[in-house]
């Protein structure tokens, strides 16, 4: 049936408007690879998901981010870009196997239950935590709302390990945490660009001007941010910038992936919304600002560092950044079911490709006094397989780098025999943060520690440029 219905199948599809040949003969051979699987595999198949992993199988060879979305997978992307989900309520890392809490979200059931940052989460139920991943722990702590899960937690700094009874609720996760450093100086840090992440940002920042109207400057914390949505990092870009300058473009296939994004209301404000950016005060266009960004700073977060830095708004600081600067577009297939495909690239307003290349800080700071012990060992885009290239010029191979991962991966061995007290790596936004000191330090016009193992990275970027 199948094989006849590829057959017969017409010769021309309409695809967004323009008549694109279908290749027939692949199409037949594919009829024939499912028929033959159908009758003659070992044991019965399920046909349904023959078809779904042939289609999952055909997206992800294109490269990392493009994705078939089932059921299940569609339902979680709408809980990441919405900030939504049913749980406890906690931000969470691993230690020594087992789930630390970093925080828990202020008003969700965890934090009404009394769990504390520093807690180590040894049980889920009756489900030891030791030896599951983070995301197998996450997965049997969120369920339906109403719904209650015992966690056993061991707190260190009263030795003592007990239970807690929490019910699941509907959580509206944090993107944005701020605060006052010192007299003049306030920090404000995206985890992720969410549909509430604009919306916070602005309330963080009236709270800062209350508690300090005379500020003198501000930190723009993006290290380890994924991205998000693009309307989010258009936001609080031009919440820095002039009205109406780029903010950023991209260019791809199709008419309307050729589009530039600019500092203005209609470039990223929602249908029906007020615009939140009103009710900030004048004085952020001006304040001198420095944006911190690391390896793990990606998509959304390396838009809003390239547009500050191309602008000349901010002074960039921290180790290069991801590299991921290609758009997503995600379109249903279905009531329940999605396709996220990547459909084009992202540019800097100086008309830079992000893609596979990121965006080299103007001061190179590394995580720690001691150096970067782990920055060399993080995955950047031009490290996964079937990587999109940046469009402009081939990529070349930096044995170097390859040399300094080496180096990096031996120090991070001889770290990690050390005692867990003395090898955590700080906290962001604490007094021990080093790359938040150094981002103060620039601020006040003061001497900077620069790092020393990234200057190959930085003779990169003058070559190309």
């Amino acid at each position: 049936m199948v094989a006849g219905a590829l057959t017969t199948v017409s010769l021309q599809t309409v695809a967004r408007n323009a008549l694109t040949p279908l290749p027939l003969e692949e199409l037949q051979q594919l009829a024939a690879v499912f028929g033959m699987v159908k009758t003659d595999y070992v044991e019965p198949v399920d046909e349904k998901k023959l078809i779904t992993d042939a289609i999952s199988g055909m997206v992800a060879s294109l490269d990392p981010h493009s994705q078939y979305f089932d059921k299940k997978s569609f339902k979680e992307f709408r809980e990441g870009t919405t900030g939504r989900f049913v749980g406890v309520g906690i931000e969470i890392t691993q230690e020594d196997g087992l789930v630390k809490v970093v925080s828990p979200i202020e008003g969700s059931p965890a934090y009404r239950a009394g769990l504390k940052t520093n807690d180590l989460i040894t049980k889920v139920d009756d489900t030891a935590v030791k030896g599951l991943s983070l995301n197998e722990a996450v997965k049997r702590m969120r369920g339906e709302p109403n719904t209650k899960v015992i966690l056993t937690i061991f707190r260190k700094e009263e030795n003592r390990t007990f239970a807690v009874t929490i019910t699941r609720e509907e959580i509206k996760t944090q993107s944005v945490k701020a605060k006052v450093i010192e007299p003049g100086y306030a920090w404000i840090r995206l985890s992720q660009f969410q549909e509430r992440t604009v919306d916070d940002f602005v309330r963080k920042l009236e709270e800062i001007y209350k508690q300090d109207p005379g500020l003198k400057g501000l930190v723009l914390d993006l290290r380890n941010d994924p991205g998000g949505l693009l309307d989010a990092a258009v936001a609080i870009s031009a919440a820095f910038l002039p009205e109406n300058v780029t903010v950023v473009s991209t260019n791809g296939q199709l008419a309307e992936s050729k589009f530039t994004y600019k500092a203005a209301p209609e470039f990223y404000q929602r249908r029906g919304n007020n615009d939140p950016l009103k009710r900030l005060p004048a004085a952020l266009k001006t304040v001198p600002l420095v944006v911190l960004v690391n390896e793990g700073s990606a998509s959304a977060s390396e838009i809003v560092a390239g547009a500050l830095q191309d602008h000349k708004r901010a002074a960039i600081l921290g180790s290069q950044t991801f590299g991921k600067g290609s758009v997503q577009t995600v379109r249903p297939l279905g009531p329940d079911t999605g396709l996220k495909l990547t459909t084009a690239r992202y540019y800097t307003p100086s008309g830079k490709s992000i893609q596979a290349k990121g965006i080299v800080p103007d001061v190179m700071i590394d995580e720690s006094e001691e150096g970067n012990v782990f920055s060399l060992l993080r995955t950047r885009e031009a490290d996964l397989d079937k990587h999109l290239g940046s469009g402009q010029g081939a990529e070349v191979k930096d044995p170097a780098r390859d040399k300094l991962r080496e180096e990096a991966r031996k120090k991070a061995e001889e770290e990690a025999r050390k005692p867990v007290a003395e090898r955590k790596v700080p906290e962001f936004g604490t007094d021990k943060d080093f790359q938040l000191a150094q981002a103060i330090n620039q601020l006040k016009g003061r001497p900077v520690l620069i790092s020393k193992t990234q200057v190959i990275e930085r003779k990169d970027e003058k070559k190309e440029n």
